[in-house]
């Protein structure tokens, strides 16, 4: 309306959001967008051409609600986990983040607190005061790392209801290790969250927390569809537990959360997870080859498990940022002192990465 004025401020907003900022990674197109950790490669022709054929099949029905249950869904993703899983233990949602805010409505809220470990994903702050929990700093060891001991003694100090942890941990790539895990839940009646977001480039055979959730029924594990099998934009997230855990989920879920079109895109994906993950294996070759060059170039890259690179040693990190996106490159600036995150980008993309970085390098 012209001629008035008014703002956030001026509204009856919830006192604990006043002041909060929302989710803010940077959307400026350019050539190569290497910020916010996507897989960037584009499905083969083939798993794109079941997944319309699927997604088609379903549009037929939409006159219809969509499966409440997603049981087709949480099978193929049981039988993609393996684990001895059944679709009892699987619950899925609109991305990770949606499974993120559902847990915390079921175990979290007002008058409960959640313990995490920052820098970590910044979603899981975010969502926890949008769920009026009051969420805890704890603090890491040297490296980012978290040891048993660390995690343990930040739990006896808060006494939380709710513990996350991040493995690999976002924005570092750090290694979480399962024992750290083992040794939290003991220490907490609460419920003990891992986000393995990045779980698929851990290296080969190195077993993840699922490996933990036999005779652990406050243990959550939550990964996404959105990094290994390049489906951010469908927006699929999921997590493994005790059924007792999907249970609670179901009573905080607003009903049909999940469309027919996202459980028929996500079922299609899964019957080609073999292909799919075959694009792992080049992204983890593409983040070594930044991780070498990188060093080379004098910077100093954290060593990491996911699909993305932070590094040190950049002397002013706004401005590389800036001279980065002038070339047509955009990457990550946490706000970390001296340090930027790129994320693996396709083989192209990353020399595009690397030659501009040099180039910068090189002018300074």
């Amino acid at each position: 309306m012209e001629g008035v004025s008014f703002s956030l401020d001026d509204l009856p907003l919830r006192d604990d959001l006043r002041g909060l900022a929302p989710y803010g990674a940077p959307q400026a197109r350019v050539p190569v967008a290497l910020n916010v950790n996507e897989n960037t490669h584009p499905i083969p022709d083939d798993v794109a051409r079941d997944i319309v054929e699927s997604v088609a099949r379903a549009v037929l029905e939409v006159n219809r609600y969509p499966d409440r249950e997603f049981t087709p869904l949480r099978d193929a993703l049981a039988g993609y986990l393996g684990h001895g899983l059944t679709r009892d233990n699987i619950w899925a949602a609109n991305g990770s983040n949606e499974v993120i805010q559902q847990l915390l409505q079921a175990f979290g809220g007002p008058g409960r607190s959640v313990l995490g470990f920052p820098p970590t994903y910044s979603m899981h702050s975010i969502i926890a005061a949008g769920t009026g929990s009051r969420w805890i700093e704890g603090v890491r060891d040297a490296g980012f790392a978290i040891s048993p001991e660390t995690a343990v003694a930040e739990i006896r100090r808060h006494a939380p209801d709710i513990v996350f942890f991040c493995g690999p941990n976002n924005p570092t790539g750090t290694p979480l290790e399962l024992e750290t895990i083992a040794a939290a839940y003991d220490a907490t009646d609460g419920i003990v969250f891992v986000d393995e977001a990045y779980a698929e480039f851990m290296p080969t055979g190195q077993p993840t927390a699922l490996t933990l959730l036999e005779g652990r029924p406050r243990l959550v594990v939550s990964r996404t569809m959105s990094k290994a099998f390049a489906f951010a934009g469908a927006r699929v997230g999921y997590l493994a537990a005790h059924p007792a855990v999907a249970d609670a989920m179901r009573l905080v879920r607003l009903p049909y959360h999940l469309s027919s079109l996202t459980q028929a895109a996500a079922v299609a994906a899964l019957q080609h997870a073999d292909e799919m993950l075959a694009m792992v294996d080049d992204i983890k070759e593409q983040r070594d080859r930044i991780m070498r060059v990188l060093t080379e170039l004098g910077y100093e890259p954290w060593p990491t498990w996911s699909n993305f690179v932070l590094f040190g040693g950049v002397d002013d990190p706004g401005d590389v940022f800036r001279r980065l996106l002038e070339k047509g490159v955009i990457v990550r600036d946490l706000g970390i002192p001296g340090h930027l995150r790129v994320s693996a980008g396709t083989e192209a993309e990353t020399t595009t990465f690397l030659d501009a970085l040099r180039d910068i390098r090189l002018s300074s």
